[in-house]
């Protein structure tokens, strides 16, 4: 397994122990010499916080086969941050740059062990992570730089443009999760189709939020790198921090994903004629993969986003189907669909052959043959797609009176009809000639939740009729993994699960939520990888805990099969 990258994992309350896995520091060959720079590596956790004090620990590894007794450690403070009193080793510069180095006593680091010293420091709420921390020239974190998954297959997660807004969940919470490095993929949700079919920017309300995409000040405790973005500049908001983030993870391709569920409305309208697909598409690439922002909020102008997007994902929901009852949907959505994705992809092979890159093209595609039958030429389509991901949640929820799973692999010999299943879905997809390769399963980082709900035969609550949906933090109805975890540490629930059905749910005699937990992702992975699938999606990243816990479980299953 890979070094991970250099992390602080935030006091989660104010005088609080933090506990922090260590990195994990890659093997290096014993040292002929007494200061191997490479034989270095520094850890660091922020051990208590009060009112505008903290307390730190940096702990010096040598992984060499020889003591160090001459280090450097170089680092800077985000804003806000700055060290008070430094005891047990020597000290120099500001919060712009701080050198530290050994005692004037001497302290020497064994071979393959460790030397530790403390600090007191003042903050500012914000994040007191070392920044851009090197060891005798090197790295913090015993690498060169990003290293991304451990494996060869897809993990992709949706970050909602409203995430940091209404969920409190940053970009810089996919760093300090470990979520970033186990991610090959994020989609950027959503863009939006204007009634004249093209995308665009605005903060009109329900239509778009500029602010949180490009121009929203963000404060550096929120900020991947632990600097704030300048009031001056072109580019704030999400859209910088995801530019950040790509910048410490190389690996990490990010698309834009235009539509969803609310902003499908007018898709049919832009893929109706020539004209209609040429101008989508030409607004999008100027605007996305361009770069090309509409000033507002101060921010934005030609070129600041370019970068940012690698590629473009097409969440229309759904050609040729009832979707959201405000949608435009026509008969002839099917074949003009088709027509889009053509558009998209000589577009993009277009601006890849101007900047010598690949933009890579995909699509959240439905659970149910019926959809596909109504809406997708999947023969003419998957060649255009570098990839597609299958729903596989949201398969019975609130909206139904009766309990159910909402994201079984297979079908549960309890499941009133109609029944559905990720098996029965691959096999809609399969039978119409899709490669698998090209499938990337959907797992939700969230519950489907009903109260009112007797026990049952089985005592479990699963498959009964229920008074309605149960109250979430967020929705009435649905509740985030990071959440239902709380409900089931707290012991008022009892925790059921379907092994085959990789499913799992809690029930307290009253209240039923059915939702994917460690477990159940693990399976839901292996399950995808074994029918040749290239790998998983996750809608959302943010319904994770702080530990990242859920991704990680599908981090572990993607690299040990």
């Amino acid at each position: 397994m890979r070094a991970r990258p250099f992390r602080n994992r935030m006091a989660a309350c104010a005088a609080a122990t933090v506990l922090v896995a260590p990195l994990m520091v890659a093997a290096f060959p014993a040292a002929a010499e007494e200061t191997p720079a490479t034989g270095l590596t520094v850890t660091y956790v922020e051990s208590a916080r009060w009112n505008t004090g903290y307390s730190g620990e940096i702990v010096v590894h040598n992984a060499s086969g020889t003591p160090v007794s001459d280090w450097t450690i170089e680092f800077s403070l985000p804003d806000g941050s700055r060290i008070h009193q430094l005891w047990n080793a020597t000290l120099s510069g500001d919060p712009a740059g701080y050198t530290v180095t050994p005692p004037h006593w001497g302290a020497s680091v064994p071979a393959g062990g460790t030397y530790s010293f403390g600090f007191n420091g003042l903050h500012t709420d914000g994040s007191t992570d070392l920044v851009s921390c090197t060891v005798n020239g090197a790295p913090c974190s015993g690498d060169d730089g990003d290293t991304g998954p451990d494996h060869d297959h897809l993990s992709v997660a949706y970050y909602t443009q409203w995430s940091a807004r209404e969920r409190d969940y940053h970009v810089a919470d996919l760093v300090g999760s470990g979520s970033a490095e186990r991610l090959t993929h994020i989609q950027y949700a959503f863009g939006n189709v204007s009634a004249d079919g093209e995308c665009f920017m605005t903060d009109d309300e329900g239509e778009g939020d500029a602010l949180a995409d490009y121009g929203h000040t963000v404060p550096a405790g929120q900020s991947v790198d632990g600097v704030a973005d300048d009031p001056g500049q072109d580019l704030r908001g999400n859209f910088n921090q995801l530019l950040k983030l790509k910048e410490q993870n190389p690996h990490l391709s990010i698309s834009v994903s235009l539509g969803g569920w609310n902003w499908s409305r007018y898709f049919s309208d832009a893929a109706l004629t020539e004209e209609s697909r040429e101008r989508l598409v030409e607004s999008c690439v100027d605007l996305y993969l361009r770069g090309n922002l509409p000033e507002l909020n101060e921010a934005g102008g030609e070129g600041v986003a370019y970068g940012v997007f690698d590629g473009i994902d097409l969440d229309w929901e759904w050609p040729g189907t009832d979707g959201n009852p405000h949608n435009v949907v026509r008969p002839e959505d099917k074949e003009n669909f088709t027509a889009l994705v053509q558009e998209f992809r000589d577009q993009l092979d277009e601006f890849g052959d101007e900047t010598d890159r690949h933009f890579e093209l995909s699509a959240f595609v439905p659970a149910g043959g019926w959809r596909l039958d109504s809406g997708y030429e999947l023969d003419e389509l998957m060649p255009n797609f570098d990839f597609v991901m299958v729903q596989g949640y949201d398969y019975h929820g609130t909206w139904e009176s009766v309990t159910n799973h909402q994201s079984n692999l297979v079908t549960d010999a309890r499941d009133p009809e109609p029944v559905i299943s990720a098996e029965l879905i691959r096999d809609a997809y399969v039978s119409r000639g899709v490669d698998p390769a090209k499938i990337v399963l959907g797992i939700p980082f969230y519950g489907q939740g009903w109260t009112g709900v007797e026990a049952g035969p089985e005592g479990d609550g699963i498959f009964q009729p229920a008074a309605g949906p149960a109250r979430g933090t967020y929705a009435t109805g649905t509740e985030e993994y990071r959440f239902l975890e709380e409900k089931v540490a707290s012991g008022d629930f009892e925790l059921f699960r379907n092994e085959d059905a990789g499913t799992a749910w809690i029930y307290d005699g009253e209240t039923f939520w059915n939702y994917d937990d460690e477990i159940a992702v693990g399976q839901k992975t292996e399950w995808a990888l074994d029918n040749g699938y290239s790998g998983v999606m996750i809608w959302a990243i943010d319904g994770d805990n702080a530990q990242g816990d859920l991704l990680a479980a599908i981090d572990e299953a993607l690299r040990t099969n």
